[in-house]
């Protein structure tokens, strides 16, 4: 005789109950079992679990302070993006001229104007590549039936402000290529590789194989060889719109990579590369002075845009791939289009506000930037959860979601900073309740790897 449907529904609500009553000792054993570690002696470790169907909270503790976030907090920003300006949302680069075309010569100027697009000159996209933005340059002139220049190359960032860099980014990663500042017209992820050859003996000199790289940058090299197996520490120096860069550090005898440098005037280095390409192609031309400084152009006349690639796929190397660069141009952008003016700071103000209308509290999301590098970013893990779950309900979630790099078999987004541990993302176990988590470790002490090793060990209790 076959059951009645009634009882084996209440049968399965049943069991359903008790797993979700299961759930939340299970992980507070695995927590408990976390804290009592001895590398936890002196740090705060907020851990915030969330029903991913239905926003209830599964498991807090320290859920509403607030902690520096490394760069979990793009898990937000790229979010607020996603909502903000859409998923197919692309950026616009415009190819322009001042002044006349007479006899084939331009008597003006060639303009590029940024749009704020992060991947002009990236090599992660072949369209976005320096090779190929040169030769859309070229073949524009070639259009217009341009064959020299009577004038310079002058890269227009004139609707952005100078302020590149948000405030609380520390002076030792300012000048690497992860803390690359911002630009309305990027190059290029807004850095230069550098690569060595190491002296013969440990303390011995460094020699840099490329400094001649752009002749308005003087490098100074103190870099000393390390011995085998210290790695990359090298660190640059420097600061916005500077010509001066400063390298400091060893380089290990048996390292062999280029290292990332941040340009100090990334619209200068592309008003640089063009004329350069240009001149080896017959144009006589020159770039432009340092770009901060040119005044905006009113006459311009149209020769060609260049279009990014959607905002999917430019979230989807941001978190992956951990990109600040990615991170801070969004932040910007949304200031610029839905907030009062370009700054990091606006753009900071209108990300609080869309979330703020959707119940979480702008206290709770207390930051300098988007990317999740400064120090200073103070956010609650119930309120990073919290946006994971609402970003489920949106249409751009399977974008978002594919972002997420896989650590161990899970979809989350990781961040590091000086003492601080994070992990952001979501958990689908078949059959089981999906869930939503924030966990975030400041002020830990020892060795980060096996630090890492027991925040898994925690995340395990969610699958």
């Amino acid at each position: 005789m076959k059951k009645p449907i009634t009882i084996i529904f209440s049968f399965l609500i049943i069991t359903a109950s008790a797993k979700d009553q299961t759930l939340p000792i299970k992980i507070k054993k695995a927590f408990e079992n976390l804290l009592s570690n001895n590398q936890l002696k002196y740090a705060t470790v907020s851990f915030s679990v969330l029903n991913a169907t239905n926003g209830e909270l599964v498991f807090g503790d320290k859920q509403n302070i607030g902690v520096a976030t490394a760069s979990t907090l793009k898990t937000i920003t790229s979010a607020t993006a996603l909502a903000l300006l859409g998923q197919d949302f692309t950026f616009s680069t415009q190819i322009a001229y001042s002044g006349e075309v007479l006899n084939s010569v331009l008597n003006g100027n060639l303009i590029i104007k940024g749009g704020g697009d992060p991947t002009l000159g990236s090599p992660r996209w072949d369209k976005t590549k320096k090779s190929q933005i040169l030769n859309k340059v070229l073949f524009a002139l070639q259009q217009k039936g341009i064959k020299s220049i009577n004038g310079k190359v002058l890269a227009d960032v004139s609707d952005w402000d100078t302020q590149s860099l948000p405030i609380g980014w520390i002076w030792q990663d300012i000048g690497n290529y992860y803390a690359a500042g911002t630009s309305q017209l990027c190059w290029g992820e807004n850095l230069f590789d550098l690569s060595f050859t190491v002296g013969k003996t440990e303390g011995s000199s460094v020699k840099i194989n490329n400094p001649a790289i752009y002749p308005f940058l003087n490098i100074t090299n103190e870099l000393t060889t390390g011995a085998n197996g210290s790695g990359d520490n090298v660190y640059a120096y420097s600061a916005p719109y500077t010509s001066e860069i400063y390298l400091r550090g060893t380089y290990a005898k048996d390292l062999n990579k280029d290292i990332g440098i941040s340009l100090p005037d990334p619209a200068l280095a592309m008003a640089y590369d063009v004329a350069d390409f240009l001149n080896k192609n017959g144009f006589e031309t020159k770039p432009s002075a340092a770009a901060k400084t040119i005044e905006k152009q009113v006459d311009l006349k149209p020769l060609s845009t260049i279009v990014s690639p959607p905002l999917k796929e430019i979230v989807y190397y941001l978190n992956k791939k951990s990109i600040n660069l990615y991170a801070e141009q969004l932040l910007r952008t949304i200031g610029y289009k839905f907030g009062k003016n370009t700054s990091t700071k606006e753009g900071v103000k209108t990300m609080q506000k869309f979330w703020a209308a959707k119940g979480i509290d702008d206290a709770s999301l207390n930051v300098v930037d988007g990317s999740g590098l400064s120090p200073q970013d103070r956010v609650t893990t119930l309120t990073m959860a919290k946006v994971l779950y609402e970003a489920k309900k949106e249409n751009w979630f399977d974008s978002y979601f594919s972002s997420l790099p896989i650590y161990n078999g899970l979809h989350m987004k990781s961040g590091t900073i000086t003492d601080v541990l994070a992990y952001a993302g979501y958990v689908d176990p078949e059959g089981k309740t999906p869930l939503c988590f924030s966990l975030i470790i400041n002020n830990y002490n020892g060795s980060s790897a096996t630090m890492r090793q027991k925040m898994f060990g925690l995340l395990d209790s969610l699958k």
